[in-house]
């Protein structure tokens, strides 16, 4: 047999081999998908009342100012066939290139042939010229609410980028390249990726982030030493081990989001909050909320605070014999935190002597980006899926947050998966991100109606066991960090909330960059800034002017801030009591479990 006829062999077998696995997995996807429960369609798109009221809108407009849609229109086409006939006009020449390219840059597209190739240029520039049109559209809309219009140029922003040319095997060059190079292997691993995923979500799809195999919680990730010295049916509460002979006295309880788990403070020694604190010297306390199941389905932000937040200070207070801490709340636990020191006030309570809060909304007049999934349309739908299945699915928040950066969280891994064939990162971060939790079905209509769509505990009064408390109920210390292009929290939100609460001692300090990164900013890593400035008050664009801007990292400046309301130094202290022992090692079992664990 010669090379030429063996390599022939070898073709036809790994190409018999391939078929093969296409259609085992393809068995494999249609069993998948048959199990697929009917969606609840009011959560898979807005209401189709916002298309319709844009539709009725331009028309009117169109009716009464003519000639503003005929430019539009004309406008459209002038740019689309003028790139049409310079492509036409470099190809008559006999030059197998594309035109000029002034599209802005975009890294979607950034393999050179996006710019070389004619066939690739061509679809990108049409591409781009197409979205850029349907977004001046948008936005030239005058008779439509200003809210209308941002939920609008959102999901116009959605499909677009749903459409765009990376998002198809036949118009993206990296895909087909890859295809050609491992001769189809790697459209053959795609389909194994994709399938796992749909296997993995019941049917539906959710992209898998990071590798699940690469990382283990407790073993490479969350590994800061600590016991868990109590638990109840809504949290674990761990006690840090010190790392320092002296402590100071006033304890520590960080309360995280119950959305996510709470080693995203804990995911590596390098980037660990959670060991910085301990080896600042501060007796470290973290709640490890409980995976809710539809056992939990009556729990609402009533039980979070008694069971909860009240719970945690009590028992950090009795194993440290303190009389006051120190706490944290990230995210929605800093909202919710808020109702607690407001609820504190009310009940003459002062086991509490000052609180941060990271990313934390409480004046929801303007909820920014994540604003477009908190109208009726959506809220109506998880109201109903709550009332069905008592709580909600981690799928939806999941998939919630990705599609408020899906180029990042959707079709870029999309692409990689399922087109090119790659596995998934090793990247703690994005695994982090893929372990969510449900939340209990009354807690999260209560959150969702009365703090975010109603406002109540910044416009009026909120009610939480039993008393009706309000931001300028908030009288503690505070010191708040906001991050600058956070997409769940917006920080102008966040600085008005905070402008608002009774507090006499406010600091308000502003990170780069995002929702997590912002807040897990390691000093070490001299990487995001932070802006320092006047307490909050006022417009918080005029608070930004007159702000000074700090480079690296704004945990020590926290840290001078908390270290004098802390105490003085005492002996490092271990954790547990005599009435409290080590139930077992840090990060607990909460943390690791997918649904409720019972009580030991």
């Amino acid at each position: 047999m010669t090379t030429s006829e063996y390599e022939d062999d070898q073709k036809a077998a790994r190409m018999r081999e391939n078929l093969a696995r296409i259609e085992e997995l393809t068995q494999r996807l249609t069993e998948a998908l048959a199990h697929r429960a009917p969606p609840r369609q009011s959560l898979q798109a807005p209401d189709s009342d916002l298309f319709l009221h844009a539709a009725t809108a331009y028309w009117t407009e169109m009716f009464k100012q003519p000639s503003k849609a005929l430019e539009q229109q004309l406008e459209y086409w002038r740019k689309s066939l003028k790139h049409h006939v310079e492509a036409q006009e470099v190809l008559r020449k006999g030059k197998l290139q594309a035109p000029e390219d002034n599209t802005p840059a975009d890294r979607r597209f950034a393999n050179p042939l996006w710019k070389s190739h004619p066939y690739f240029n061509y679809i990108k520039q049409q591409y781009m010229i197409a979205t850029e049109a349907m977004h001046q559209t948008v936005q030239s809309l005058d008779t439509i609410p200003d809210r209308e219009k941002r939920r609008l140029s959102y999901f116009t922003q959605q499909i677009t980028d749903m459409m765009a040319p990376t998002n198809f095997l036949a118009t993206n060059p990296d895909a087909l390249m890859k295809a050609v190079e491992t001769e189809g292997e790697s459209l053959v691993r795609g389909l194994e990726n994709l399938v796992r995923d749909i296997e993995a979500n019941k049917g539906d799809l959710l992209v898998t982030l990071a590798d699940k195999d690469a990382f283990s919680v407790g073993e490479n990730i969350a590994t800061t030493p600590g016991k868990v010295v109590f638990r109840n049916r809504m949290f674990e509460l761990i006690q840090y081990a010190p790392s320092t002979e002296k402590v100071h006295r006033t304890p520590l309880v960080i309360f995280p989001p119950w959305i996510n788990k709470f080693y995203v403070m804990d995911l590596k020694p390098q980037n660990s909050l959670i060991k910085w604190i301990v080896d600042q010297g501060y007796t470290l306390f973290v709640v490890s909320w409980v995976n809710p199941d539809v056992s939990y389905s009556d729990v609402g932000l009533d039980t979070y605070v008694e069971e909860g937040y009240l719970e945690a200070i009590r028992v950090a207070r009795e194993i440290t014999d303190e009389k006051q801490v120190n706490v944290i709340g990230y995210c929605i636990a800093g909202t919710t935190l808020s109702l607690v020191l407001a609820l504190m006030k009310k009940r003459k309570d002062k086991s509490v002597r000052s609180a941060t809060l990271f990313t934390t909304l409480t004046d929801f007049s303007d909820q920014g980006e994540v604003g477009v999934f908190l109208e009726d349309d959506f809220v109506d739908g998880i109201e109903a899926e709550c009332t069905e299945k008592g709580y909600l699915d981690s799928f939806f928040m999941s998939r919630t947050f990705s599609f408020l950066r899906s180029n990042d969280l959707i079709y870029g891994p999309a692409i990689r998966s399922y087109m090119m064939g790659e596995a998934p990162p090793a990247f703690d971060l994005l695994y982090w991100n893929g372990d969510g939790t449900n939340l209990p079905g009354r807690m999260c209509v209560e959150y969702l109606r009365g703090l975010c769509q109603q406002d109540r505990f910044a416009s009026a009064s909120f009610r939480i066991c039993g008393e009706d408390v309000s931001l300028s109920d908030v009288a503690h210390p505070i010191f708040a960090i906001a991050c600058e292009t956070d997409h769940i929290a917006a920080w102008r939100s966040s600085f008005r909330g905070v402008s608002k609460m009774g507090s006499r001692d406010k600091t308000f300090v502003l990170s780069e960059s995002g929702h997590i990164a912002g807040i897990i900013n390691p000093p070490s890593k001299k990487k995001y800034g932070h802006y320092t400035g006047a307490t909050p008050a006022g417009d918080p664009e005029a608070w930004l002017q007159e702000a000074s801007f700090n480079e690296g990292s704004w945990w020590p400046h926290w840290e001078e801030w908390l270290r004098r309301r802390s105490g003085a130094q005492i002996p490092a202290r271990i954790p547990g009591d005599s009435l409290h022992k080590a139930l077992c090692d840090a990060p607990g079992t909460y943390v690791v479990s997918s649904k409720n664990n019972a009580m030991s």
